[in-house]
């Protein structure tokens, strides 16, 4: 397992939890507005020895509550699978993100209770998906699937939406509130340029932007919020 690192407290990543948050190399998508670009091409970051990380986890037990688990993406590789069950058998809770592309593996991880929560982000709406996700073209079967097995409830979830001026505007957010509608809930979250974000020059939304936004999704899905506004 890819370990590119290690963020050894976090009272926000997982809801309800003192966690920290582990980082796994390599993605499938290249969104442009991307904050762990470098995560993206895994070669590119030095990594961690899984033996220390479990060690730091066995040190922190008592301390720590919660492992939140993110990337590049983190199911791509079907090693996720060992790796969470080592995690949940020091007793942690267990926090996923995903961007909802390898759904089989997703089921398996719920329904085998290796996962608490999961966060699955949606880019966009469906018909700006493939721009969004820096990509020519994309068969969003996958992602449509993860979403319907996450409304299921069979686990606590969110779905989330990092909001750029240049992607997104007002009717993507209809779309997207009638394709999740019924959803636990929503969460826009304001794009933030990181410095190292895999394209320049991309902003970030008026906060009278996001309001609109929000009401919008809101029509469908009640629980939804802006975060980090």
């Amino acid at each position: 397992m890819k370990i590119a690192g290690l963020q050894k407290l976090t009272l926000l990543d997982f809801p309800e939890r003192v966690a920290c948050t582990v980082f796994l190399g390599g993605c499938n998508f290249r969104c442009p507005f991307c904050h762990n670009s470098a995560l993206v091409y895994p070669q590119e970051t030095e990594g961690m020895a899984e033996e220390e990380f479990f060690a730091f986890l066995k040190k922190r037990f008592g301390i720590l509550d919660g492992v939140a688990i993110t990337g590049g993406e983190p199911l791509l590789t079907e090693e996720i699978v060992p790796f969470i069950e080592k995690i949940k058998a020091l007793g942690y809770a267990v926090k996923l993100d995903t961007n909802g592309s390898h759904p089989a593996r997703l089921e398996t991880l719920v329904r085998r209770g290796l996962v608490d929560y999961v966060a699955m982000d949606i880019k966009n709406s469906p018909e700006k998906y493939a721009l969004t996700c820096g990509l020519k073209a994309m068969d969003l079967d996958k992602i449509r699937q993860s979403v319907r097995f996450l409304k299921q409830g069979l686990v606590p979830y969110e779905f989330r939406t990092t909001v750029v001026e240049e992607f997104h505007e007002a009717a993507d957010f209809e779309a997207i509130g009638r394709w999740l509608e019924g959803a636990q809930a929503y969460y826009l979250q304001c794009f933030v340029d990181s410095g190292a974000c895999l394209c320049e020059g991309l902003q970030a939304p008026s906060e009278e932007a996001l309001q609109l936004y929000r009401a919008l999704a809101a029509k469908y899905v009640p629980n939804t919020r802006l975060r980090g506004v």
